[in-house]
């Protein structure tokens, strides 16, 4: 009979631990479950939490409301409409290259995104036609010692060229111990380009460009790993958007 009260008393007690365990969570972590809800997103935007995980992802590179973080390429604002709100009091939010979309969007300027500033480095661009991809020479972001830089699914759109010149003006942003957390879409390793494959990475290349920027490499996540993705095909394919395997990386500039 002790034994079985004790058994239900373990059991009665699960809940309180797993409730407990949530209120411990970050507060900047907290802000972000906030801003996810923010009447500011749309309802396509809500779909993909899911399957982009921006509470882990955000967690595991580090980040925290005290922070200064720069936000490379960030298209429409998904992740600045979640980094904006959890950084406006304490921290600081720049984006920057191919920020007109955020920059022009109904929703900057007001609170919670009213201190979000863009950054615009004087660039040289050119793009292939028959590659698709992008090029950029050397440019400097205008702004150092940052705490974390962040590019989530954009390196697949550059150069070997647009690459370095954006990694390199990444190391040079960040204060010594600062992070570089970069999310992108895997190509199978070594594989030749080909059209299916054209907006993937070689997971391994991308930490070997980026170590030559100057970072080290801390620390890698499976949170985007999909099984069923089998790297065959265009990620843009109805069979596989929104359900791509994903590398997601964490950097960090020496020192500090």
């Amino acid at each position: 009979m002790n034994k079985l009260m004790l058994a239900v008393a373990l059991l009665m007690a699960l809940p309180a631990v797993a409730q407990d365990e949530t209120d411990q969570e970050r507060p900047f972590l907290q802000s972000i479950r906030t801003a996810m809800e923010s009447e500011a997103r749309s309802e396509a935007e809500r779909e993909r939490d899911a399957n982009r995980l921006p509470v882990e992802t955000l967690d595991f590179f580090g980040l925290d409301e005290n922070m200064t973080v720069v936000e490379l390429i960030p298209g429409g604002g998904w992740y600045t409409k979640l980094l904006a709100p959890a950084l406006r009091d304490q921290g600081k939010l720049y984006v920057s290259i191919g920020a007109g979309r955020v920059a022009d969007a109904d929703f900057f300027g007001t609170a919670p995104f009213d201190r979000i500033e863009v950054l615009e480095p004087e660039l040289e661009i050119e793009r292939d036609e028959d590659s698709g991809l992008t090029s950029i020479k050397p440019f400097d972001l205008g702004v150092d010692n940052v705490d974390a830089v962040l590019t989530f699914r954009n390196l697949h759109n550059l150069s070997a060229e647009g690459r370095d010149s954006m990694n390199r003006a990444a190391f040079a942003a960040l204060r010594p111990g600062g992070v570089y957390g970069v999310v992108d879409h895997t190509r199978r390793h070594m594989q030749p380009d080909e059209p299916e494959n054209r907006r993937r990475v070689d997971p391994v290349l991308m930490i070997k460009e980026i170590q030559a920027a100057g970072f080290e490499f801390e620390n890698f996540a499976d949170l985007h790993y999909r099984l069923d993705d089998e790297l065959r095909y265009e990620v843009g394919r109805k069979t596989v958007t929104g359900n791509t395997d994903r590398f997601t990386f964490l950097f960090r500039k020496p020192g500090g």
